[in-house]
């Protein structure tokens, strides 16, 4: 008896959902996007993409999901200025760790994986390195 009350009530479940009202999608919104002006640390990825940009220190990276992602890397002042900025940010949010050797310092903290995520990294204080993430869409691939 109860298996055939439990198979009434999907039925009429699944009888409720094939008629329920369409649901209207919304019109997209061309307007502008209102901005203002970046904040100090914007300079930093300034910096960054300038140098990797300058010297084709940019890659390609992709999730298989969909997400396409263009790398770049800067080296050198830019890099260290970057790092030595993100450390009290690092500390705040726990987003410092080590891997093979370096000591690497994230904008935000790493759950399953590196992927989007921007880092700067030294090895020995010396040997500054950041990569920095720019979700560049299926475009890029065209």
């Amino acid at each position: 008896m109860r298996h055939l009350a439990l198979i009434a009530a999907v039925a009429s479940l699944a009888s409720a959902c094939a008629h329920a009202p369409t649901a209207s999608v919304a019109a997209p919104d061309f307007s502008p996007i209102v901005s203002e002006s970046a904040p100090a640390h914007a300079r930093l990825y300034a910096d960054c993409f300038r140098q990797a940009a300058d010297t084709g220190s940019y890659r390609r990276a992709s999730d298989g999901g969909g997400d396409e992602l263009l790398l770049f890397t800067c080296t050198g002042t830019p890099a260290k200025a970057f790092y030595d900025a993100l450390g009290p940010w690092s500390a705040e949010i726990g987003s410092a760790f080590e891997q093979g050797g370096r000591t690497y310092r994230s904008t935000a903290q790493v759950v399953a994986n590196m992927f989007g995520v921007d880092s700067c990294s030294a090895l020995d204080g010396a040997d500054h390195r950041c990569i920095i993430t720019f979700n560049a869409g299926d475009f890029l691939d065209e």
